[in-house]
């Protein structure tokens, strides 16, 4: 990919709520664009296009679908964003059908996933930290409650092209020197707020309004910047403790009605990103001699909830 005015020929693989809602977005400025994703998805954006609901204007393309892999070997530019329980196996399905050239930008929760992806078969490879609500009432449409915006980096070449793509494309995108401290405080947020919305079945808005929930948390958030200082990770603006609530705070306030994509997961019987979330706080912390009890907590209770439902291990 370079830095032209012409758009470079873009691939999503995982068609879910986040590949969906951005692919649309570059559809709609004119990049040709196409969607890899479940069959239910595919016959339905055959079928009705592809909906974007909650913008300033509801939005609908038709653009190209399968289900097939193959259907990205002219792509410049991919969109990786499968679940993070599928990276690696789909990084090595994939790197077939790519040229040493094509950039992979990794859009999803955790902080491994780029360099597994990496790790196998495809070194050009960027991690974004994405912020966006969304949910995905039946296949082809997406709901859309708050923000929309990437953070990429390191500040280098292929990320400001990314950078200028998604401004093309009215898609607010920053430029980090530290992405992976940036990635960390995504994955602060997930870790806050996924598992308990998840095991709740509730939104946002109402786990802070519960004072033990609340209080749960800040332990929560608290345990993950132990770890991070551990590891010689810096979270951008959220060192301390009261900043990296005030943060979680601002976020609830920005999408006060979004159940998190864990909730979702586990209330559709699929399997949930737990392990690259509290559970690899969990694991980090052992590593570093880091105690992280309220995180390992969560990270069982989802377990336990994913093994008491049978079709847990459909995707």
């Amino acid at each position: 990919m370079t830095a032209t005015n012409r758009w470079p020929r873009i691939a999503v693989v995982g068609a879910g709520a986040v590949g969906a809602y951005f692919g649309a977005l570059f559809a709609r400025a004119g990049a040709p664009v196409v969607m890899i994703g479940r069959r239910p998805f595919v016959e339905a954006v055959e079928r009705d296009g592809l909906s974007i609901e909650g913008l300033s204007e509801p939005l609908r393309v038709r653009l190209p679908v399968s289900t097939e892999l193959s259907a990205c070997r002219d792509a410049e530019l991919v969109l990786f964003c499968v679940k993070t329980v599928d990276t690696v196996s789909t990084a090595q399905a994939l790197a077939p059908h790519l040229t040493p050239d094509t950039l992979v930008l990794s859009l999803q929760n955790g902080v491994e996933n780029a360099l597994q992806i990496r790790t196998s078969g495809h070194a050009n490879t960027l991690a974004a930290a994405v912020y966006v609500a969304l949910d995905t009432p039946t296949p082809g449409q997406v709901r859309h409650f708050g923000r929309g915006d990437l953070v990429v980096g390191p500040d280098a070449a292929p990320a400001r092209e990314v950078a200028m793509v998604c401004s093309r494309a009215g898609i607010p995108c920053r430029i980090s020197d530290n992405i992976e401290g940036e990635l960390w405080s995504k994955l602060l947020m997930n870790c806050a707020l996924n598992a308990l919305s998840a095991l709740a079945q509730t939104h946002y808005a109402r786990l802070l309004a519960c004072p033990p929930i609340d209080s749960l948390i800040e332990t929560v958030v608290a345990e993950l910047l132990a770890v991070a200082r551990a590891g010689k990770v810096q979270l951008p603006g959220l060192e301390d403790d009261a900043a990296a609530m005030a943060a979680v705070r601002r976020l609830v306030t920005q999408m006060p009605e979004q159940r998190s994509s864990m909730a979702q997961d586990l209330a559709r019987g699929r399997r949930t990103e737990i392990d690259a979330l509290n559970g690899f706080i969990q694991r980090r912390g052992s590593e570093l001699h880091v105690p992280t009890p309220a995180n390992q907590a969560l990270f069982a209770l989802i377990r336990l909830a994913e093994s008491a439902q049978p079709q847990v291990l459909s995707r």
